[in-house]
């Protein structure tokens, strides 16, 4: 799987539109499809520090592949469920974010 052949992804760029379609839809981000439970999550050291991903929902199965295809330094974190965060006016930065709330 290349970035190319992923859902949310355009030449390895995150697609804002398909991000937040991911979210509300409970769909996963590499392959479109519904989402179950657990959910995975990639992302920089950074990311799983603050507990806030860029990166849209994934299936487990799907996550390694992701984090392969994108690059292997990212990390898998495992959830139950999370929350879609919309950044505030005053946030510099204005992404959107997942913030798992029941790691696993």
């Amino acid at each position: 799987m290349s970035p190319v052949d992923l859902f949310a992804w355009s030449d390895g760029d995150l697609v804002k539109a398909k991000v937040t379609q991911c979210a509300l839809a409970r769909i996963c981000g590499a392959c479109g499809q519904s989402l179950g439970r657990p959910v995975a999550f990639v992302g920089t050291a950074a990311e799983v520090g603050r507990n806030a991903f860029h990166a849209p929902p994934l299936h487990t199965t799907c996550a390694d592949d992701v984090r392969r295809a994108l690059d292997d330094s990212w990390e898998v974190v495992q959830t139950g469920g999370f929350e879609f965060v919309r950044p505030g006016r005053d946030d510099e930065d204005r992404r959107p974010t997942f913030q798992p709330n029941s790691l696993l």
